[in-house]
């Protein structure tokens, strides 16, 4: 590992079509708030919020669109550099480990990874899971997601998820954070309360 700061991997458009920075956001669309992130409703669009047992603290969203599903983390970045480069190497290491097949190529957001994740099926044989991971580097955050289901194989389905994933707003906020740290995810307020 070279200590040369890797370069940030975004669209070009990012500031205009997203993932958006808390900055970039339109303040009058009504998203749903989950502290790092803010997810804008659409029509057969749901929402989970994955916690981590120990702590209870919640560690991703799970988007279920279009036949697919979308999990989303935000982590902290430093300013000047990327994170997605190194995570990529990481993501690939752990599914090798895993046993599976995995492929870097380039998507409508950048490099991105699609693999092949063996898994045990309810009756004990196992199968193989479709994933592609994506990640965008933002100003002082980045963005990664895991796309499953359909839009792992299907193009129209992707398109779906990749502008789900556009939508997204991630909140850094000001709050001093070493690079790598999950941005804070909280439960979204009830609707009515302010």
């Amino acid at each position: 590992m070279s200590d040369e700061l890797a370069p940030k991997s975004a669209p070009s458009d990012r500031a205009s079509n997203g993932p958006f920075d808390e900055a970039e956001a339109n303040p009058v669309r009504p998203y749903i708030d989950l502290g790092g992130v803010k997810v804008l409703p659409r029509e057969g669009l749901n929402l989970r919020l994955e916690v981590e047992e120990q702590t209870k603290r919640i560690v991703a969203v799970g988007l279920d669109y279009a036949g697919s599903t979308l999990q989303v983390q935000p982590f902290a970045a430093p300013r000047s550099s990327g994170l997605w480069e190194e995570t990529r190497e990481q993501i690939r290491q752990q599914v090798r480990q895993q046993g599976g097949r995995v492929e870097e190529r380039e998507g409508p957001l950048g490099p991105e990874l699609l693999a092949e994740v063996p898994v045990a099926g309810a009756d004990g044989a196992a199968g193989k899971r479709l994933a592609r991971f994506v990640g965008v580097d933002g100003p002082r955050w980045f963005l990664r997601g895991v796309i499953g289901g359909a839009a792992a194989s299907d193009i129209d389905a992707a398109a779906q998820v990749e502008d789900l994933f556009r939508s997204i707003v991630v909140v850094r906020g000001a709050t001093p954070m070493p690079p790598r740290d999950l941005i804070p995810l909280k439960m979204p307020a009830s609707p009515g309360s302010a």
